[in-house]
């Protein structure tokens, strides 16, 4: 994760703001790999391929949609209601799963995982993200592959889709397990060949240790928990830390950059929060920022489940 024992110094706020859209819903629609089934009472019904899971979703406080018949034809819940490691917080009601199973974007394979920790190791709603970084990067000119950073990368589809769009990919996660599916990942997808770095490394130690090196990167992926523990016991916490954070990564940016794209879950904030620290960041740049949530439309209804926030810098 990331660590900060005392303040470092901030950089210099923006002196002017850049072109701003706020308010921006982007919306990962149902499809053969993925669906939002119904959502309701706390909970979450989804379909990965084939399979029905549901989970827990605290911002789905409306009534449930679909019937309890429909509810009740699932393949796995996840309870949470031990202190096992594996697939002992998770129910199988029809047959007992492996601890894997199959997914794709667009063609591109990669394991879905039952966690202990409710995740499925894929954030369907990052599929907006992923086509816009897949369009931007298929744009990009020069005579050099784009270089793209992906900070927190966890299981590594985001690294994948980047790769796969032509990108020279730096893939920067505390997790070694995290690290490991990732690599599993790049294997079920085919891209063994595609030109992917995997640091197992503090996120903030990592780009204060590239910022030193003059490194830079035309896109960067910034996707940090709320709190989390990197591999030396650093203690990453969002508020404290983020606007450090996206210092570096303003630091970090190429001479020709494409993109930056933060995004934020499970803190009590607007996406204007985290708006106005990109703009205090960013704003010396030029270009559009653009911020929002990210969200999800359910299958046969119109309505829409918000997962997260997001703010999202393109150079002009």
């Amino acid at each position: 994760m990331a660590s900060i024992q005392s303040k470092p110094p901030r950089r210099k706020p923006a002196s002017k703001r850049i072109s701003e859209k706020t308010g921006t819903l982007l919306e990962t629609l149902p499809d053969a790999d993925y669906a939002l089934l119904d959502s309701g009472e706390g909970q979450k019904l989804e379909r990965y391929g084939k399979l029905r899971i549901i989970r827990p979703e605290a911002q789905a406080f409306w009534q449930k949609s679909l019937s309890t018949n429909d509810w009740l034809n699932v393949d796995a819940i996840f309870t949470g209601d031990t202190d096992e490691e594996g697939l002992g917080r998770w129910q199988f009601p029809k047959k007992q799963l492996e601890e894997t199973f199959p997914m794709a974007w667009k063609g591109m394979p990669f394991h879905g995982r039952f966690t202990s920790f409710r995740h499925t190791g894929v954030f369907p709603e990052q599929a907006a993200h992923w086509q816009f970084m897949a369009d931007s990067l298929k744009k990009a000119t020069g005579n050099e592959p784009p270089k793209v950073l992906n900070l927190f990368g966890y299981t590594g589809v985001a690294s994948l889709v980047a790769a796969r769009a032509g990108a020279y990919v730096t893939h920067v996660d505390a997790s070694k397990k995290a690290i490991g599916w990732a690599r599993e990942n790049q294997e079920i997808a085919g891209l063994e060949n595609k030109p992917i770095r995997w640091i197992c490394e503090d996120a903030v130690k990592f780009c204060e240790r590239e910022v030193r090196r003059g490194n830079t990167y035309d896109g960067i992926l910034l996707d940090p928990p709320a709190f989390g523990r990197g591999p030396k016991g650093e203690v990453w916490q969002m508020f404290e830390h983020l606007p450090y954070m996206v210092d570096l990564c303003r630091e970090l940016v190429s001479p020709k950059p494409l993109f930056t794209i933060l995004t934020a879950y499970t803190i009590r904030a607007s996406f204007l929060s985290i708006h106005e620290l990109m703009q205090e960041v960013y704003g010396d740049l030029g270009g559009m920022l653009e911020s929002g949530e990210l969200t999800i439309k359910t299958e046969n209804s119109d309505r829409r489940l918000s997962t997260s926030m997001f703010s999202r810098w393109v150079a002009e």
